[in-house]
């Protein structure tokens, strides 16, 4: 292992004391980064792992943002259910 004295290892006390950037930076500075999502509300997606041909991602991915979203919405049609 490497060990860096710039950047050492966190410890589970380093973890523990971790603070939100809204506790300690300052306005101008998070004004630097807008684009924040923020807390989830409540877990409405559910994280998995799933091959898919290039092809398919790729056709995706032209669509520009959002294509995740896009194939949710293709599987869901698929599947017969509802969007919510």
């Amino acid at each position: 292992m490497i060990f860096d004295d710039d950047n050492p290892e966190w410890t589970e006390k380093d973890f523990r004391d971790t603070r939100s950037p809204h506790e300690v930076l300052p306005p101008h500075i998070l004004a630097a980064f807008p684009r924040t999502r923020g807390p989830q509300k409540a877990a409405l997606k559910v994280p998995v792992s799933i091959r898919l041909s290039p092809e398919v991602v790729d056709y995706f991915k032209a669509g520009g943002p959002g294509w995740q979203r896009r194939i949710d919405e293709a599987l869901r049609k698929v599947a017969g259910v509802d969007t919510p």
